[in-house]
Formats: structure tokens, C-alpha cells, sequence
């Protein structure tokens, strides 16, 4: 028996940015078993069509599109085409994001922008265009947005992700004031530990480092997608009505333990940085 009754969600239209990988395929596939009508954007086409015909058995056909968040006239399109489709929006999660490790003074003004363009720029211009587009028909909507555990106390070696991070959170709580007189609602989730692919490795790229990672969590133990996606579909269902503004950290109690979920990093030398960052690079 799950944890929901399947009509949580029922035909509630929700887009997933970066939705076809990771935390955000796990949130939609939750989302469709719960009644939900699901879009998924992202970057690579390929991807996204995998991941649409894949997950469209677990309830509605999923619809997608490719778009590159950073570009606000791709974002614009984005709307204009899940709008088209399903006639509306109801609810937008901001979960794409893009993420690695470095000491920062090692970081060129391109890699910094690569990280604040996708987490921060991409969350605001979604959120301008959605919003926008509800105040002006008078449409109430729900705004979730995954943010860090770090955005609040920040963290070496992931300086960039750290600021946008913060941002998106400070977005969050200011729009949870502004936006409320027109029924729009902002919550925000701050993962610890989710092991998914791709992001893992680059954040964890070394098993000694991936179990210092977990020893760090009172909890013992890292988290598991349904963990995460039960408590997203809460969040954005009407169960939760009256939850606006805040961020729910869902981590085993790490960030208790100590801020910085990174800053365990500072114990590497120069040489295993350079070795850390050529497996990177070759996607290791």
C-alpha cells in the first residue's frame, strides 16, 4: 500500500525542469503514479525521449521538450508548448542544476557561470514565466524549488553551487510574501546525500570520499529517491496548502552534524585535486 491514494495528483499539470534524470525523473515517475499530467524539459533530446516513453506507464503520456534554461527565449517557448498541450500549468519544479567540485581559487569566470547560469538564472526566468502568466489570468499554482542543505550555511569546494543555491532559497522565501496575495505558493526542498547518476561521481569521486560522505549523516546511510519524491509530492499537493515559504531539509540530520557538506575537501592535497580533476574530466 503507498503512502498516497493514487488521485493525490490527479490532473494536475506539472513541470519538471531537468526532469528526465536523477532526483527530477524520480519526483515525476512519483507524480504520474499519484494522477499527475507530467512535462519534463531538459538539454538532450535523446534523453528526454527515453525518458518520456519509459516513464509514460506509470500513468499519463509524459510530454516533452528540449530547452537549455539559461537561454529566457527557450524558457519562453518551454511554456508556450506545455501550455499548448495541457492548457495550463499548475505546479513548477526547479530541479534542474549543474554542480562540481574545486578548490575555488582553481575556478575560471566560465565555470562559475556555468553553474550560476543553469541553478540561478534558470530557476528565476522559468519562475518569472510562469508566474507572470499566472497573475495575469488570475490562476493560483505551486513553486517548488530544490535547493541544497548548503544554500543556508554554505560549503567550500562548491562555492558557485553554494551562491545559486542561496539564491534560488532567497527567491523562494521573497516571492512566498509577494506572490501569496495571488495563491501562488513556494516551498523548497534541501537534499543531503541522494546518490543518482552522473552527479554522484562528481561529487563524491573517490569511494573514500563517498564514505566519509556518509559517515558524515547521524543517520548512517545515505537517501533514497522515494524518500525524497514522497515528500515533493506532499509538498505540491493540497494536503500542503498552508506550508509557504519554507524549505524542508530532508538529509539524516547531516547539516546538524556540521556546516559544509563539502568541506571535508579541504584534507586533499594539490596533487590527488589534480587527480580528481582529470577523472572528472573524463567522466570517471
Amino acid at each position: 500500500m503507498g503512502l498516497f491514494t493514487n488521485d493525490l495528483l490527479t490532473d494536475k499539470v506539472i513541470l519538471i525542469t531537468g526532469g528526465a534524470t536523477g532526483l527530477g525523473r524520480a519526483m515525476g515517475e512519483k507524480f504520474l503514479e499519484l494522477g499527475a499530467k507530467l512535462a519534463i524539459c531538459g538539454r538532450r533530446e535523446e534523453v528526454l525521449k527515453n525518458a518520456a516513453e519509459e516513464m509514460s506507464p506509470l500513468g499519463h503520456d509524459v510530454y516533452y521538450r528540449s530547452c537549455d534554461v539559461r537561454d529566457p527565449l527557450q524558457v519562453h517557448a518551454l511554456i508556450d508548448a506545455v501550455e499548448s498541450h495541457y492548457g495550463g500549468i499548475d505546479i513548477l519544479v526547479n530541479n534542474a542544476a549543474g554542480n562540481f567540485i574545486s578548490p575555488t581559487e582553481r575556478l575560471s569566470s566560465r565555470a562559475v557561470d556555468a553553474v550560476l547560469n543553469i541553478v540561478l538564472h534558470g530557476t528565476f526566468y522559468t519562475t518569472l514565466e510562469v508566474g507572470k502568466r499566472w497573475i495575469e489570468r488570475g490562476s493560483s499554482g505551486t513553486m517548488l524549488n530544490i535547493v541544497t542543505t548548503y544554500a543556508s550555511t554554505g560549503s567550500g569546494y562548491v562555492v558557485p553551487s553554494a551562491a545559486a543555491k542561496a539564491g534560488v532559497l532567497a527567491i523562494t522565501r521573497s516571492l512566498a510574501v509577494e506572490w501569496a496575495p495571488y495563491g501562488i505558493r513556494q516551498v523548497a526542498i534541501a537534499p543531503g546525500p541522494f546518490p543518482t547518476e552522473g552527479a554522484w561521481s562528481r561529487l563524491a569521486p573517490t569511494p573514500e570520499f563517498e564514505q566519509k560522505m556518509i559517515d558524515r549523516v547521524p543517520l548512517g546511510r545515505v537517501g533514497n529517491k522515494d524518500e525524497l519524491s514522497n515528500l515533493a509530492a506532499f509538498l505540491i499537493s493540497d494536503y500542503a496548502a498552508y506550508i509557504n515559504g519554507d524549505v524542508i531539509t530532508i538529509d539524516g540530520g547531516e547539516w546538524l552534524q556540521g556546516a559544509g557538506q563539502f568541506n571535508d575537501l579541504g584534507e586533499l592535497t594539490s596533487e590527488q585535486w589534480d587527480e580528481l580533476t582529470a577523472l572528472t574530466r573524463r567522466g570517471k
